[in-house]
């Protein structure tokens, strides 16, 4: 039987080590604080945005939420951006996306200040995971570290396969293997013969956003597979090419209505030696990899600010 990777339990260590460093802050200065731009009123940023502010509070960081309207200009939102990294007391900078259609986007990642900037994604901050340097690393590549070393996963040496390319998983997700001393492999979706480079890997990171693409006779015996899709079967359709033969899973999809799936066929994982579920496994670490490189932001402003 294949080890579960239980994200939720690896985001309570982590939470768990961050409140004494919170707590020592708090004591000789101030609590960190993170400032969260929410603009518009996308359902499900709201919902991100509401569980990074409950994950604060539990914490003991400040935060605040900036709400403008879904009208928002960019030179708007790039005088809010520019009001937030002026302030001393903001260590963190976090622009929830998507932003209405009308607003640059680009312009305003590139408008947070690097050292506040504690999703990873400033140009600046990418060069430093680049080059090997300290700094803010993207969240969900930066849990799935976390995980693996926390369950005492090998990476060096080992050959890895990371399926998607985005800024935001794929990408960093490789540097970070690499610079573990993985081999690593960056498949697409033009990769050719998909199936046969998965099966080389003893490390298996599916981030290409596509419902159970990764079947079971992709997977090596033995490999750890990570997967961060997070897909919603939304008709019957979807939910029978998956669940056709599984009872269970298409009464639960006839009650709720939907399913919420990966990008690993969830019924075909038997030869792996590890995985993560979906849900419960990278989607709480993305959280907890904010708060740290929220309590890291403030940690360095205020060693800096005593000289």
């Amino acid at each position: 039987m294949p080890i579960l990777l239980d994200g939720n339990k690896v985001r309570d260590q982590i939470l768990a080590e961050l409140k004494p460093r919170v707590a020592a802050m708090t004591r000789m200065s101030r609590p960190p604080r993170l400032a969260v731009v929410l603009a518009g009123n996308d359902p499900a940023s709201e919902i991100y945005v509401r569980n990074k502010v409950k994950a604060c509070q539990e914490l003991g960081i400040d935060s605040e939420k900036h709400t403008p309207p879904q009208s928002v200009s960019t030179n708007e939102l790039l005088e809010l951006v520019d009001s937030l990294n002026s302030r001393k007391d903001v260590d963190g900078i976090l622009v929830q996306m998507p932003l209405p259609n009308q607003v640059d986007s680009k312009s305003i990642l590139l408008a947070v200040s690097p050292d506040k900037d504690v999703d990873g994604f400033h140009p600046f901050n990418v060069g430093n995971l680049v080059s090997g340097n300290p700094g803010p690393h993207p969240c969900t590549p930066s849990g799935i570290m976390e995980l693996l070393r926390r369950y005492q996963i090998p990476i060096a040496g080992r050959r890895a396969v990371v399926v998607g390319r985005s800024d935001i998983v794929g990408k960093p997700m490789a540097l970070l293997l690499l610079h573990a001393h993985a081999t690593v492999t960056i498949c697409h979706s033009r990769t050719a013969d998909l199936a046969a480079i998965c099966r080389q890997a003893d490390i298996l990171v599916a981030a290409i956003g596509k419902a159970g693409l990764i079947r079971g006779d992709f997977i090596k015996p033995g490999a750890a597979v990570i997967d961060v899709g997070m897909n919603r079967l939304q008709t019957r359709a979807e939910a029978e090419a998956l669940f056709a033969s599984c009872q269970e899973k298409m009464a639960q999809f006839d009650r709720k209505g939907s399913l919420l799936v990966g990008d690993l066929h969830p019924l075909e994982l038997d030869c792996a030696g590890a995985y993560t579920p979906v849900p419960g496994g990278v989607g709480p670490l993305t959280i907890a990899m904010l708060m740290s490189n929220t309590v890291a932001s403030a940690e360095w402003r205020l060693a800096a600010a005593a000289g």
